[in-house]
């Protein structure tokens, strides 16, 4: 067993951005003392300890800094995490063990937490999420415990909404969604709930679209690592189906002959399509595809449009544009892109496709 106090206090005070003397006069002790805590010197009464944690929002397990060397807290972990994935509804009576034993360790907490969120949403069992809302707070206040990325306390008041929702109590749930709406995470949970349970549909349609145009982005970063790695590893029939996927996305959110940014994008992407065409030794559909990329970036270019506005199904009220690092025009983003593939067959192509354009004009 470790035990981190004099670190944790000094943690927590410089946290709120108080001095020695501050916290000392918040106590009702001397300068000194609280000096003598921090460097380890001395040891506050128990009395303090509890005033110090209620006054930091924290357990006095994560203040004391109280670790528990043991095993078999992973081998309790294990357990919990079998029984939700099996689904064994009858063993919810050793979550409550394993909270007994652990009653502030933070894995154990939140994973009981899931456990009881999971469970009551698929027996609408009111009760059980109930206690999946007391796990999921008492976890909040031991974060300072975790060390997996992907928990935060952004994503534990998102489960907490969630659960909300599952309780009926949607404004409850929208409230905590927007609250802690940080980056957008919540955009399409908010716009779903707006949407479904009879609120504000203007509201929804801003929620909905910003969440539309976070995914895109992602989708099309995504999928340029996907492409990166299947060149690499000359995988290119799994390059050509996920670039013929993400075409039929950026295609989709076109109104009828109206030129928006994704075009843009997409002739670049169209290229990477050609190249891959032509390393599975189809030609004619390289060809088609290029010319095509050729017509969306002369679109584009002829009237070019950043505003997300100009794509399909976006609801956006404020003035708001994208951007992107592939040039001044359409033409040049697909011209640097053929060029960084070194691919001269695919250079010549283009060079035809463009000499074919120019004298037809």
């Amino acid at each position: 067993m470790t035990l981190k106090l004099s670190d944790n206090i000094r943690s927590f005070r410089k946290e709120r951005s108080l001095t020695q003397e501050q916290l000392a006069e918040v106590l009702g002790v001397t300068t000194g003392a609280v000096y003598k805590w921090e460097a380890g010197l001395s040891i506050p009464d128990l009395s303090l300890i509890v005033e110090m944690a209620d006054f930091f929002d924290t357990s006095m397990d994560v203040l004391i800094g109280y670790e528990m060397k043991n095993n078999r807290v992973e081998e309790t972990l294990n357990r919990i995490r079998e029984y939700i994935y099996n689904r064994d509804y009858t063993m919810i009576s050793e979550a409550e063990k394993a909270l007994k034993k652990y009653p502030n360790h933070f894995r154990i907490v939140h994973r009981c937490a899931q456990m009881y969120r999971i469970f009551g949403l698929e027996l609408a069992d009111e009760k059980k999420l109930r206690r999946s809302l007391e796990l999921y707070e008492k976890a909040r206040l031991l974060l300072n415990q975790n060390t997996d990325p992907l928990i935060s306390e952004f994503t534990i008041y998102g489960d907490i909404a969630d659960v909300y929702l599952s309780l009926g109590e949607n404004e409850k749930a929208v409230e905590i969604f927007k609250k802690h709406n940080s980056a957008g995470l919540y955009n399409d949970r908010i716009g779903l709930t707006l949407a479904t349970n009879g609120g504000d549909k203007d509201e929804s349609l801003f929620y909905l679209s910003e969440a539309l145009i976070a995914s895109i982005s992602s989708i099309i970063r995504t999928i340029t690592g996907y492409v990166n790695v299947f060149f690499d590893n000359e995988e290119f029939e799994d390059a050509e189906a996920i670039l013929l996927w993400l075409d039929q996305i950026l295609s989709g959110l076109k109104y009828d002959n109206i030129p928006n940014s994704f075009d843009k994008l997409n002739g670049t992407f169209l290229s990477l399509l050609a190249h891959t065409q032509l390393a599975l030794h189809k030609p004619d559909a390289a060809k088609q595809t290029l010319l095509r990329a050729k017509e969306l970036a002369l679109c584009f270019d002829a009237a070019p449009d950043y505003a997300t506005n100009a794509m399909r199904f976006m609801h956006c009220e404020e003035l708001s544009s994208t951007h992107d690092d592939l040039g001044a025009t359409a033409v040049s983003g697909i011209e640097k892109t053929i060029s960084s593939l070194e691919d001269q067959t695919l250079t010549n192509l283009w060079k035809e496709i463009l000499k074919n354009e120019t004298e037809t004009a």
